[in-house]
């Protein structure tokens, strides 16, 4: 039963990330060369965001990943220092 589960949300994940590679590829490789007033335009954000937003899940996942690290360190240094006393 938990395998079927697993393969359904494998599936989920893969169709998820396929929707977003493919507007991600389509909103900055094609939409630029598409002129101003056609309608396509209307289903993506400015151009802007194209950057903006990689950038920012970015440093937030940097961040993220540095906290986490800093955490164990301290914690394990805290645990080490009790050991020895």
């Amino acid at each position: 039963m938990s395998q079927i589960n697993d393969k359904a949300v494998g599936a989920a994940l893969l169709a998820i990330g396929t929707f977003v590679f493919t507007y991600y590829s389509i909103w900055t490789l094609i939409i630029p060369f598409v002129d101003q007033d056609h309608p396509a335009r209307m289903l993506f954000p400015p151009q802007w965001y194209a950057i903006a937003l990689p950038v920012f899940l970015l440093v937030v996942g940097v961040t993220g990943i540095f906290g986490f690290l800093s955490f164990v360190m301290l914690k394990s240094g805290k645990k080490a220092a009790k050991k020895s006393t």
